[in-house]
């Protein structure tokens, strides 16, 4: 395992003086008295509570860098010679139809309403950070595009400064929430949907009874957590008067805004911005099955849950639960996570990572299956950016795996595809850019293609990134078919556990997928002894 450095990380914005450091603080070996920084503690000496915090807030997304004993590079993907499973009709293929093109990446969700997918992957929950507000038409329209789903996350509602409240405290009116539904499902294709995410506040607010009531959307998310953190949402503000808003809606602020001290300290310029919180959520079984059942009394047709990576009678729960209420759809969400804003030290010490939180995932549903009961579908997150591990992913928890959420790697896209367009009005395309053309056209690959899915007549009015997220997600898809095709599954319920090697013992230990060595030996044998 490469050195952990809790004492400096460029997500910080600290770097230790010394090339020397103690492996368990970070600090360096030899801290001189008259150092001018930058290590945490330097830092956090005379900023404080502010060293908690990626930043700067709203301009980053951030993904926790510690490397564990075990994780999905040390699963390999099985290669075979011969037959081909999943093709249409039940061919049995030969070297003319089990082409790489032919696989099918498209996969479904959902308990007895599916909804389908042309690729298997969603966005993680684009909810109330600064990254996600400002880039929402990016990341919807490309979402909506590519024919997959996106969550939009929790607090959207709470933290519109147009939000309108009823006498009763409940939305009445939330434009930001209008707008993000509105642009997705104007540029919908028929796969993939759009769901919106609640945590304890939205669920106060009466989020679910808004956007149901007034949009009819079908889907609605429970949460209990992500990979990244153990506590409720954050946002950062820069104004006592939004922070002061924001506490008076019922958000936990810090600092207080309403401490003189506090005020004091911001007209002085000492205190720059403020933090919002959600709360904390207390689940009981008999609650959460109440709470399904109210939100399909409402009229949803789904309702899906994410929890994140917390510990395994968390997530026996979360399984047992899901499977009793029939649940729509379960998101595991394990460590270290990526996301707008989390506290970074959670981000890299807290949580069970991915590949043991999936492997016992699996482990507990296949308990489940084997006791006749029926399971709910999954999906994995938390770390994943290419085909590969979203193969792994879908194989490591098969039967039950139907998608990868992806957080950052979904948001990336979009980013850059609106920085091109802004480097082209300015003439200052970078060459990293500006080797493939000086036009749209040239620069992006799949413009032609978005162009025929929503007219010549239109393509004017889409954003580049979401030209980008498409071009992403086709990279995704056609990736993933490669690799299908080489394990012979044909179709995303071909994949089995089969299709993986462990390349360790410990992985083997870890996710009961065979040691590399011992895959497959039993039939080599007999070939052998034959």
């Amino acid at each position: 395992m490469n050195l952990q450095r809790p004492n400096s990380n460029d997500a910080t914005r600290t770097t230790n003086r010394s090339k020397s450091v103690v492996p368990m603080s970070g600090l360096c070996t030899r801290c001189i008295d008259t150092c001018t920084g930058n290590c945490e503690v330097f830092k956090a000496t005379f900023r404080g509570r502010e060293l908690i915090y990626p930043g700067p807030f709203g301009y980053i997304t951030a993904g926790g860098d510690k490397e564990y004993p075990v994780d999905y590079s040390h699963l390999n993907i099985q290669g075979y010679a011969l037959g081909a499973k999943g093709l249409p009709g039940g061919v049995v293929g030969d070297s003319d139809t089990a082409i790489f093109p032919a696989v099918s990446t498209e996969t479904e969700y959902g308990w007895d309403i599916k909804v389908k997918m042309r690729v298997p992957i969603f966005t993680g929950a684009l909810g109330s950070t600064e990254i996600a507000r400002k880039n929402w038409e990016h990341y919807a329209v490309g979402a909506a595009i590519s024919g997959v789903t996106i969550v939009c996350g929790e607090n959207v509602c709470g933290i519109d400064p147009k939000l309108e409240l009823d006498a009763n405290g409940k939305v009445k009116l939330a434009p930001d929430m209008d707008h993000r539904i509105e642009v997705y499902r104007r540029y919908h294709q028929g796969y993939g949907e759009i769901l919106v995410q609640m945590n304890v506040e939205d669920t106060r607010l009466g989020v679910a009874e808004y956007v149901h009531g007034k949009h009819g959307l079908n889907t609605i998310e429970l949460k209990w957590g992500q990979g990244a953190k153990c506590i409720g949402g954050e946002i950062k503000v820069n104004s006592l008067e939004r922070a002061l808003e924001l506490q008076k809606r019922g958000y936990i602020v810090t600092p207080d805004p309403s401490n003189p001290v506090t005020q004091a300290a911001f007209k002085d310029g000492a205190i720059k911005e403020f933090e919002r919180h959600s709360r904390l959520g207390f689940i009981s079984e008999e609650g959460f099955y109440a709470e399904v059942q109210r939100l399909r009394d409402l009229g949803f047709k789904r309702v899906t849950l994410k929890t994140g990576a917390y510990g395994l009678r968390e997530l026996a729960m979360a399984i047992k639960w899901s499977s009793k209420a029939k649940i729509d759809l379960l998101t595991i969400d394990g460590a270290p996570g990526g996301t707008g804003m989390s506290p970074w030290r959670m981000m890299e010490e807290w949580g069970i990572p991915s590949l043991y939180l999936h492997a016992a995932a699996y482990e507990f549903c296949q308990k489940l299956a084997d006791r006749g009961e029926r399971v709910p579908d999954i999906a994995f997150a938390g770390g994943f950016s290419s085909e590969d591990g979203v193969f792994k992913a879908i194989a490591l928890g098969a039967p039950f795996a139907k998608a990868v959420c992806m957080g950052r790697a979904l948001m990336i896209p979009g980013m850059v595809g609106k920085n091109i367009a802004q480097w082209l009005k300015e003439g200052k395309l970078p060459s990293t850019v500006g080797q493939f053309g000086s036009t749209v056209e040239e620069i992006f690959v799949n413009y032609e293609d978005v162009k025929n899915i929503v007219g010549a007549d239109e393509i004017k009015n889409i954003p580049l990134g979401a030209i980008g997220i498409y071009s992403y997600s086709e990279k995704i898809r056609v990736g993933l078919q490669q690799l299908m095709a080489g394990a012979r599954c044909f179709s995303v319920p071909a994949i089995t556990r089969g299709e993986l090697m462990s390349l360790t013992e410990e992985c083997a230990r870890v996710t009961g997928i065979p040691y590399i060595m011992d895959a497959y030996r039993e039939e080599a044998m007999a070939i052998l002894e034959s």
